[in-house]
């Protein structure tokens, strides 16, 4: 949706929350779809190579996943199909009731749509995989958009095209400052501090540690995002 008025008074009106890690637990799903995508390619198993490659898809988490296979393959054609493997293996992990809510997360979205603001979801992977994601947890209508690197031209993280995406389809406030990015990854952090973002709250509850979260920027850091209402309702009293 689009709007030429913010559509809430609320000094922070629009909250960007990531999904996995942030609002979803994948119990480790990506390491596993991206170990079936290597292999498709050659890559054994618990050789160094996987072990290589896996260290930086730990690295990079939060990243655009078509970034992180053209980093490791190099071609783009064997970018293309690592991608396309990575997709096909998490889909049916995701099948396969392997994926959850993180506790608190939907309520925490509930109570900040109650109040009044708009909530946005995104994610680095691609939208087959995120609307995927979404029909597994009956989230379909749970906010009014969500948002992929191929619905901002592309880029994912550490760029701050989502976020920015988000502040202009939405126009849920007139100034980017009023914005909350919420994410579980250095690249999340830089996101949002890169986007301009007021606060930019990291959460424990997946990829990255405190001194991560921190190091790349995080404003706030919380246990997780159910925190996250409470922490608006002060830095707004």
């Amino acid at each position: 949706m689009t709007s030429a008025t913010p559509t809430t008074d609320h000094p922070f009106g629009l909250v960007v929350l990531d999904m996995a890690g942030t609002t979803v637990a994948d119990g480790g799903l990506v390491e596993q779809a991206f170990s079936a995508a290597a292999q498709r390619l050659g890559v054994r198993t618990g050789s160094d190579e996987h072990a290589r490659q896996l260290a930086y898809v730990r690295a990079t988490m939060g990243e655009s996943k078509i970034s992180v296979f053209r980093h490791l393959f190099g071609a783009e054609d064997q970018a293309q199909h690592a991608n396309l493997a990575f997709e096909e293996a998490y889909a049916e992990l995701v099948d396969g009731g392997r994926i959850v809510p993180v506790p608190g997360a939907r309520d925490a979205v509930e109570r900040l749509t109650a109040e009044g603001r708009t909530v946005v979801l995104t994610t680095g992977f691609a939208r087959t995989t995120q609307d995927a994601i979404l029909t597994a947890l009956g989230w379909q209508d749970l906010v009014p958009l969500t948002l992929c690197p191929a619905d901002a031209g592309g880029r994912g993280r550490p760029y701050p095209d989502m976020v920015l995406a988000a502040f202009l389809r939405t126009g849920a406030v007139e100034d980017v400052r009023r914005t909350v990015v919420a994410g579980d990854t250095s690249y999340d952090m830089l996101s949002g501090v890169r986007s301009g973002a007021g606060i930019v709250a990291g959460v424990l509850t997946g990829a990255h540690e405190k001194d991560q979260l921190t190091r790349h920027g995080a404003t706030h850091v919380l246990g997780s995002v159910a925190e996250l209402p409470g922490l608006i309702a002060r830095a707004e009293a």
